[in-house]
């Protein structure tokens, strides 16, 4: 049996997956980094690895991602990129991640946000009460995740449209693709919402570009990858009141490390990457069954892409 190495730069994170494997999947052979075999590993499972741990591993075979995204392993850039990745898909990643955004959509649209941020001032205001069929909510991304949340929101009845950079068809959605089609997608919208994949031309899409073609006051809630934002446009646009505010869930480090200027900035809410998961049953069950596939070479499941990133 391969032995497989977990490689998280959060300690209470790799507590977990050691306690996840211990139960789920008792037969795998899995260590820490300082566990004297360690370096043998000829699988590392991962969530933002450290730098350098990945090419310090002469025997590895398989990087996998305990999530759907792989992004984070650019954190370690000794990588081999010969290396097969693989990733997490769970089935019910879908509902979780629709929850979270219905959440955040209310967040803006019933005015928690300022309801909140009046709280330590005790200051008694009630905000304006707008109706659902009023408020304007830009989903971009319609892919298996983004079109099922896009479709949520309409059922509760939002003003919703969706963007892609390819054409699609999302029943009950009016959805815009491409470039050409992004400035009108924009244009009025009251919430924006990123569920984008991170490709090399989606890297820094919320920007300036952006900000300035959704209404004024407007929100943002990203739940695609930290990649996705530039951090000094989004304080400029809260800053100038062309955005109201920001729920983030996903950052380019992770954890959002303490010195963050995103911890201290006015309108800007961090959740920290809860808005879906993959089970700890699911994480377990996809790792040991791509360790078995890799014993007896056989095709990986959810191997990605080089090119495309997923």
């Amino acid at each position: 049996m391969s032995k497989i190495l977990v490689l998280c730069q959060d300690p209470t994170l790799t507590d977990w997956l050691i306690a996840l494997f211990a139960e789920h999947a008792p037969h795998l052979e899995v260590m820490r980094p300082n566990d004297a075999q360690a370096q043998l590993a000829e699988v590392a499972v991962c969530w933002f690895p450290p730098e350098g741990s990945l090419g310090a591993l002469p025997r590895l075979r398989l990087v996998h991602s305990i999530g759907s995204g792989v992004d984070h392993l650019a954190q370690d850039r000794s990588r081999d990129a010969s290396v097969p990745v693989c990733r997490v898909v769970d089935p019910d990643h879908t509902q979780g991640m629709s929850e979270y955004v219905h959440w955040g959509v209310l967040h803006f649209h019933r005015g928690f946000d300022q309801v909140i941020a009046n709280n330590p001032r005790q200051h008694w205001q009630r905000p304006v009460q707008r109706k659902a069929q009023d408020y304007k909510v830009g989903v971009m991304g319609l892919g298996a995740i983004g079109a099922p949340v896009a479709q949520r929101l309409a059922a509760a009845g939002y003003q919703v449209r969706g963007w892609a950079r390819s054409p699609r068809h999302v029943h009950g959605i009016s959805t815009f693709a491409g470039a050409p089609e992004l400035q009108d997608f924009l244009t009025g919208v009251d919430v924006l919402v990123n569920l984008l994949p991170l490709t090399a031309s989606t890297r820094g899409v919320l920007s300036q570009a952006v900000f300035r073609h959704m209404a004024k006051g407007s929100g943002l809630i990203n739940c695609g990858r930290g990649q996705h934002l530039e951090a000094d446009d989004l304080r400029q646009a809260l800053a100038s009141g062309r955005l109201r505010g920001a729920l983030l869930d996903v950052f380019e480090r992770e954890p959002l490390p303490a010195d963050s200027p995103l911890w201290h900035t006015p309108g800007v809410w961090v959740t920290p990457h809860m808005a879906s998961a993959a089970s700890d049953r699911c994480i377990a069950q996809q790792v040991a069954d791509n360790v078995s596939r890799l014993a007896a070479g056989l095709e990986l499941n959810n191997r990605v892409d080089p090119e495309l990133g997923y």
